[in-house]
């Protein structure tokens, strides 16, 4: 009996026995001409667009307001490409240590920002190394598994509309493990190859979504694992670039590209397509971050000016969680529910924010911010 789940926009059939792979996994980088005329050019804005990104970041006085905020737009549209759909009220509802969850697709959404949370941690831990370990602990929280790298041989992808086998992975653990460790060092040792690093990371998706190495959730592994690597590299200070926005838009290219490479050869559409996604969304973050920015700053003068209590932590506690709550509001400021369920109340009366009864659970939304958020990305 076949079982079939879906992954990364294809169907994953696990079949019984040992089934032959077309696409021999090269040895990075391949031996052909990466920094072509085109690709020279799409890097100049890519980089551009990054270097105003990374310093436009660090104008908001919290990197974890863009951190939270952002991961959670990320997860969303991360999901959304394995068909897993929320709302932007359904993300922002969910709690930094979320347990209990409205539906299902919101697990998913919080699972995947947590997988990121211990994507980055761990490459602060190890110092600054992206390493095989990092991506199993992140696939372990996003399952909510103890497993790792695929044991079972038979996994083929599939083409969701007709069925058909597009593509056969590595099917024994110890060429999945052989072919991960390749990658490892490929990622890590900057002496292998002077290639710019987008194009790296363009390569070393594409070497991860052909390796395949989990049973299931390799789309948003490689997805987190993208970020992850510009921040290795010092493009950015913290994961706050996320292409899922960008793949979504473009899902059948994308995936025509992954298999088109595989199948031709010809790396530099692939190429072009993901240092294309960078520029476009390190453009779309940057503005994004500015109308967030200049909101702080609007909220900071007039809170401050109508009310005595007044923080920087109470501010960023409004940003932070643009669908707040009592409990939130009492750990972040250390005040009691009285105290917390006062400021929320004359913050509402002030016209900051909007009060909402969603089941048992009673929020504060930060209308302005949601409303940023849903213009720069459910467009």
């Amino acid at each position: 009996m076949e079982k079939h789940v879906k992954n990364c926009g294809v169907h994953e059939s696990i079949l019984g026995g040992e089934m032959p792979n077309t696409y021999k996994i090269p040895v990075l980088p391949p031996n052909v001409e990466l920094d072509s005329p085109a690709v020279l050019k799409a890097l100049i804005p890519a980089h551009r667009n990054l270097a105003e990104l990374k310093g436009r970041s660090a104008v908001i006085p919290n990197e974890g307001i863009l951190i939270d905020t952002l991961s959670l737009q990320e997860a969303k549209a991360s999901s959304e490409i394995e068909n897993i759909v929320t709302t932007q009220d359904q993300i922002f509802q969910i709690s930094p240590k979320a347990h209990v969850f409205s539906n299902p697709n919101q697990k998913e959404v919080a699972k995947y920002r947590d997988a990121l949370h211990c994507g980055f941690e761990g490459l602060q831990k190890q110092k600054n190394i992206l390493s095989n370990n990092t991506l199993i602990s992140m696939f372990q929280v996003l399952k909510g598994t103890t497993g790792g790298f695929r044991q079972t041989p038979g996994t083929e992808l599939q083409n969701e509309a007709t069925g058909n086998t597009i593509y056969i992975p590595p099917q024994s653990v110890d060429e999945i493990i052989r072919h991960m460790s390749r990658l490892e060092v490929f990622i890590n040792d900057d002496k292998l190859t002077d290639i710019d690093p987008l194009v790296k990371m363009a390569l070393i998706h594409h070497q991860f979504e052909s390796i395949h190495p989990f049973p299931d959730g390799n789309g948003r592994i490689g997805r987190i694992l993208n970020v992850l690597y510009l921040v290795q590299q010092g493009l950015l200070e913290f994961p706050i670039l996320y292409l899922s926005r960008y793949i979504t838009k473009n899902k059948d290219e994308y995936y025509h590209l992954l298999q088109s490479t595989r199948d031709t050869g010809e790396w530099e559409p692939w190429l072009l397509y993901m240092i294309n996604a960078v520029a476009e969304i390190a453009l779309d973050t940057t503005e994004l971050i500015s109308k967030i920015r200049d909101l702080m700053a609007d909220y900071k003068h007039r809170i401050r000016d109508q009310y005595g209590f007044y923080s920087q932590d109470l501010l960023n506690n409004l940003f932070r969680h643009p669908y707040t709550r009592i409990e939130y509001l009492m750990n972040d400021l250390r005040v009691s529910r009285p105290t917390a369920t006062r400021y929320l109340d004359d913050l509402r009366k002030g016209g900051f924010l909007e009060r909402y009864k969603i089941g048992r659970s009673v929020y504060y939304m930060n209308t302005p911010l949601v409303a940023l958020f849903m213009e720069g990305f459910d467009n």
